[in-house]
């Protein structure tokens, strides 16, 4: 008998988690889930409008029950095929930079650990991570205390919190602390998908720039300067990251493994290299 086709989406009641999921196949069955119940039902409704089976699924991601919860409920509705995990939060969300490291980066092990539990040859995760991953300079990433996330979530999160001693403004140090929360992301998307990999689960990442969701034009109060660096000096739309999520996530992509796809309208490079002295 041939099993329903799942697609979950983490974070999937808005932004470019939605605009993703309308993108995806319309043989799979659409769970998006999220903490705001009126945000996932409205996001149903627009999927059922586009012709998807979809469902909708309470979950915090910071809590490794919930997203096993999550798994299970998605497994029980056919096989899991792909998993966008787009949920996260920003330091522009007044969160404290532990809820940072515990949503962003433990929330990844937790959904990449339960979902592969249940997925098979051929299914695909993709974890949402953010250009911010590639802008703390090599020597002050804390790489050495990244494997404590699977062994020892507490002495993770002291150590990797231990560089915001030498910041004194409020809103940096959270800065500092979600950038390395999106760095471990396109770390442990890199090593679930070596460990993942002969099982047939292909991992990556994708890190947006500045975008034009609630999330991002929050950021946009702080992080606008960016903007100058970017090829067309302008902020991406869910739209345009929906398709880059949703062609990553396709399982057509079966050699697109291990690596971070920085969709940032050019922005880092820019930075970087092009764009200097432009202010």
């Amino acid at each position: 008998m041939k099993m329903n086709k799942v697609c979950v989406v983490t974070g999937g009641g808005s932004g470019m988690g939605l605009a993703a999921a309308k993108l995806m196949p319309k043989d799979r069955i659409i769970v998006v889930s999220g903490r705001t119940e009126s945000k996932l039902e409205k996001a149903v409704a627009q999927l059922k409008e586009a012709g998807f089976e979809a469902y909708a699924k309470s979950c915090d991601t910071s809590k490794r029950e919930s997203v096993k919860a999550l798994a299970e409920y998605a497994a029980s509705l056919g096989e899991i095929i792909n998993v966008i995990h787009a949920a996260g939060v920003s330091p522009a969300m007044k969160v404290t930079m532990e809820d940072l490291l515990r949503i962003n980066a433990l929330g990844t092990v937790y959904v990449n650990q339960e979902f592969s539990k249940r997925m098979h040859k051929g299914s695909v995760i993709v974890d949402i991570a953010s250009m911010s991953a590639y802008s703390v300079p090599d020597l002050m990433v804390p790489k050495k205390a990244y494997a404590l996330a699977e062994t020892d979530e507490a002495l993770f999160i002291k150590k990797a919190l231990r560089m915001t001693a030498f910041i004194k403004d409020a809103y940096m140090k959270n800065g500092f602390a979600y950038a390395i929360s999106k760095n471990f992301v396109t770390w442990y998307a890199a090593k679930s998908a070596y460990e993942y990999g002969p099982k047939g689960i292909r991992v990556a990442s994708l890190s947006p720039g500045l975008i034009a969701t609630d999330m991002g034009n929050l950021e946009s109060e702080h992080g606008g300067e960016m903007l100058a660096f970017s090829c067309e000096g302008r902020m991406g739309t869910p739209e345009e990251l929906g398709f880059a999520i949703a062609t990553l996530a396709d399982e057509r992509n079966g050699y697109l493994a291990g690596v971070d796809i920085l969709c940032d309208g050019g922005t880092i490079r820019g930075q970087k290299e092009f764009k200097k002295s432009k202010k």
